[in-house]
């Protein structure tokens, strides 16, 4: 079992949390680990579901005064039972509730009282670097790291059921029966543009769906937190930057399965799309749990000048996956470089040796990278 570095205990002296997640991010197994003698209620549980559905009140009616902290997994499975919680909550201001969901959608949809401020967000992603770890890196790179999946012996066949469950079931919450095949279509087209600006046009005509459908099908990947964007730095003056976000899927395994892949060969293109997906993964992993201020973001400028990713306005990042870097590798760096005064400009790599280019740029083997960004050293 992976130990998980998400920590609830500092929210959880103050108020309750909203702890959303992907499925099978390892929600309810952290909570249960974390918490063991807490009251736990699983809406999984078709009798549990049943009786709070009829009767919402009898949660109130099952809990007793030494039930300070009460789990509530898969809340958006019955949104009513949120008005439950906040009279609770109200009542008893020592209690406390975490309450997991795999999409914030269905609860927003349905006019949900979303506890009024009394509750903290808080988001479980897949494993992270310190979690995972230097020994399984080169796997993650291929199946992604979604708990039940980084160690499985079938990872691929687990990954496509996954793909397979998770379209079956968000096209029934979402009461898009009638798109499946649309969806079906457009999540393949989406895979094969991970990573790149979002060309609703493009994306359509592939999918062989409307543009306005194509922004609503991805509207729906990132509420069920299977997709999330990173928008376009902006703050410079003496270039035109882009400004349409680029889309990455929350795993990579999961972006694999969609595409077919089942094999990232070092110095290949799919090595290299791989690494930088990681990465974005990781920024945004560590930023999300350290709550870092500093948003995540891209530079792209309308004549091709790129940088993968920008830190704050502080730390730019190119990821290379194959070859030696050289200063040819690093024209978007100096040219952000020239509008922005950062600290640091670092190209993440695959080369054995950290070393530092005579423009100032430094060249930084994936592994220390991901050390030195964990612990603190990269972002101060």
């Amino acid at each position: 079992m992976f130990s998980r570095i998400l920590d609830l205990t500092g929210d959880l002296t103050r108020r309750s949390v909203f702890l959303f997640g992907a499925r099978q991010t390892g929600k309810s197994t952290l909570l249960r680990t974390a918490y063991p003698d807490a009251r736990f209620v699983d809406l999984l549980e078709a009798d549990t579901f049943r009786a709070l559905s009829f009767r919402p009140e009898s949660l109130r009616e099952s809990l007793r005064p030494t039930d300070a902290l009460v789990l509530i997994d898969e809340i958006q499975k019955l949104p009513r039972l949120l008005d439950e919680v906040q009279l609770l909550v109200d009542r008893d201001k020592a209690r406390r509730f975490v309450l997991t969901g795999s999409s914030a959608r269905k609860l927003r949809r349905s006019g949900a009282n979303l506890l009024g401020g009394r509750a903290r967000v808080r988001e479980l992603l897949p494993l992270a670097w310190p979690e995972y770890g230097a020994e399984h890196l080169d796997r993650v790179l291929r199946v992604g790291s979604l708990p039940g999946v980084l160690l499985s012996p079938d990872a691929y066949d687990d990954l496509r059921d996954y793909v397979g469950v998770y379209l079956a079931e968000e096209i029934r919450a979402e009461a898009l029966a009638r798109s499946i095949e649309a969806f079906s279509r457009f999540l393949s087209v989406a895979a094969h543009a991970n990573g790149t600006q979002v060309n609703y046009t493009k994306v359509g005509n592939d999918a062989q769906v409307p543009p306005r459908t194509v922004r609503e099908f991805f509207r729906v990947l990132v509420d069920t937190l299977v997709g999330y964007e990173l928008p376009p730095y902006q703050a410079i003056h003496s270039r035109k930057p882009v400004a349409t976000s680029k889309f990455y899927f929350f795993d990579l395994g999961v972006a694999h399965a969609l595409q077919g892949v089942r094999e990232v060969p070092l110095g290949s293109e799919a090595f290299g799309r791989a690494l930088e997906h990681l990465v974005a993964n990781e920024l945004r992993a560590y930023l999300a749990y350290r709550r870092r201020d500093e948003p995540l973001t891209f530079f792209r400028t309308t004549s091709q000048l790129e940088v993968d990713f920008v830190v704050g306005d502080r730390v730019a990042i190119e990821v290379k996956g194959s070859g030696r870097t050289s200063d040819r590798d690093t024209r978007g760096l100096r040219a952000l470089a020239e509008d922005v005064k950062l600290a640091r400009k670092l190209v993440v790599c695959t080369e054995s040796n950290r070393r530092r280019l005579d423009s100032g740029v430094e060249v930084v083997p994936v592994r220390e990278f991901l050390d030195e960004l964990w612990s603190d050293a990269l972002v101060r």
